[in-house]
C-alpha cells in the first residue's frame, strides 16, 4: 500500500494564516496591557509611599511642636467627666492650629493626631475633607473640636499597602484608639461598635451623643461601594 506523505504546507490556508495574525496581534495587546497595568500599579505604590511620607513628615512636625503641659496630664488623669474642664482648656483647637500647604498651594491645618497601637498607625487628622487632603492624610469629616463632647468624625482612605486606614477593618470591641488634639492633651476612647453602610448613610456621624465624647471612624470596604464604620467612645 502506497504511502502518502503529507507536508505541512498542505495544512497552511490563507484562513489558518490570518488566525495566526490574529493570535500574533492579540498576544502583543496582552503584552502591552500587562505592561501597562504593572506601571499603573507601580505608580500607585510611589504616589502612596509619597502620599505617607508627607502625612509622617507633619506628624513629626505636629511633634516637635506640641509638648503636653503638666496641667493637661492632670486633666487626663484626674478628671473624671468633661463639666471639670475649664473654658480656658477647650480653646487649643484655635490656639495652636498648624497651618500647611498643599502642592497645590491650598491651606489647610492640622487637628489632632490619631494613634491605634493595636493595628500600629498614628497619622495627623487634617482639618478639612478634601480628595486631595485625602491624599496626604485622614481627615475630619464632621463634628466639633477634637477631644470635646460630641461625635468626631474621621474619614481616610483604605489602601492595600495598610496605609493610613487600611487595616481598620481589623479592630475589635474594646480595642483602645487615642486622639490627642493640638494642646498636646491625649484621651483614650475605646470602640463599641463596626459596621458597614451604604455611602448615602450619613447616621454615623449624628452628634446626639448623650454628652459624651465619641469618635467615628470611616473608610472605604468592599471595593469602594460600602464604608466600614468604627464607633468608639471615651474611657472613664
Amino acid at each position: 500500500m502506497n504511502q502518502i506523505l503529507v507536508t505541512e504546507r498542505v495544512y497552511v490556508t490563507p484562513e489558518l494564516k490570518r488566525k495566526k495574525g490574529l493570535y500574533k496581534i492579540e498576544l502583543c495587546i496582552s503584552i502591552l496591557l500587562i505592561c501597562l497595568l504593572s506601571s499603573i500599579y507601580i505608580y500607585g505604590a510611589y504616589d502612596r509611599e509619597k502620599t505617607e511620607q508627607v502625612s509622617q513628615e507633619i506628624l513629626a512636625e505636629v511633634d516637635n511642636t506640641i509638648k503636653p503641659t503638666a496641667d493637661d496630664v492632670m486633666v487626663l488623669v484626674l478628671s473624671d467627666n468633661a463639666e471639670e474642664i475649664t473654658e480656658e482648656d477647650n480653646i487649643h483647637d484655635d490656639v495652636n492650629a498648624m497651618t500647611y500647604t498643599s502642592e497645590s498651594g491650598k491651606e489647610y491645618t492640622t487637628d489632632a493626631v490619631l494613634s491605634i497601637p493595636s493595628i500600629g498607625i498614628e497619622y495627623p487628622v487634617l482639618s478639612e475633607t478634601s480628595e486631595e487632603l485625602l491624599k496626604v492624610s485622614l481627615n475630619k469629616y464632621w463634628g466639633p473640636n477634637p477631644n470635646e463632647v460630641g461625635n468626631y468624625c474621621i474619614v481616610g482612605h483604605n489602601y492595600r499597602n495598610d496605609a493610613f486606614f487600611g487595616n481598620l477593618h481589623k479592630l475589635k470591641n474594646g480595642e483602645k484608639v487615642y486622639l490627642r488634639d493640638m494642646s498636646g492633651r491625649t484621651i483614650e476612647y475605646q470602640i463599641y461598635n463596626s459596621y458597614i453602610v451604604e455611602p448615602t448613610d450619613t447616621r454615623c456621624t449624628t452628634q446626639l451623643t448623650n454628652g459624651k465624647k465619641e469618635l467615628t471612624l470611616i473608610t472605604c470596604a468592599n471595593y469602594g461601594t460600602q464604608r466600614l464604620v468604627v464607633k468608639c467612645r471615651e474611657v472613664k
